[in-house]
């Protein structure tokens, strides 16, 4: 991995890692087999140090993945634009790591309970009839976390 330019806004580990967890959305970015590169946002969950997303059994992103499991995310947070200034404040993360499908069942079902708790905390009973309905229609990949890297500016550093 390449050094951060601005190490003056570089986060501690530990910040990127509350910025990743408090965050509901994120850019999955996956690469196909000629090279193009493909984003697209997701919702996740953080578990163990791997983050689980879940999609429909077939796809783009799932393509790129079968072809290249090596994947980078990235999550935005607080931003404030600074027009005075031509600049913004901003927080964010990227994580590099490697895309794998989830196949053990207590995983998957792990996962998906995380994700019932994160977006859907107060449906908790109807989220298990939901899991249940949907656990074989529905793909579950976690992201290994190998190298983190936080930044920010005017949020916590200036």
């Amino acid at each position: 991995m390449k050094d951060m330019r601005r190490k003056d806004r570089k986060m501690e580990k530990s910040e990127a890692l509350a910025l990743l967890l408090q965050n509901t959305y994120g850019i999955l970015a996956t690469v196909d087999s000629s090279g193009q590169p493909y984003g697209i946002p997701l919702n996740y969950a953080v578990v163990n140090d791997f983050i689980y997303f879940h999609c429909a059994p077939d796809g783009h992103k799932l393509q790129n993945i079968g072809e290249n499991h090596k994947v980078c995310f990235t999550v935005v947070g607080r931003t404030n634009v600074l027009p005075e200034e031509f600049s913004t404040d901003y927080e964010s993360v990227v994580i590099f790591g490697q895309a794998s499908r989830v196949t053990q069942a207590e995983e998957k079902m792990l996962a998906l309970q995380e994700f019932v708790k994160k977006y859907s905390a107060d449906f908790l009973d109807q989220g298990d009839i939901y899991i249940e309905k949907a656990k074989d229609k529905v793909f579950v990949f976690k992201i290994s976390i190998e190298h983190c890297t936080g930044k920010h500016r005017g949020f916590g550093n200036k």
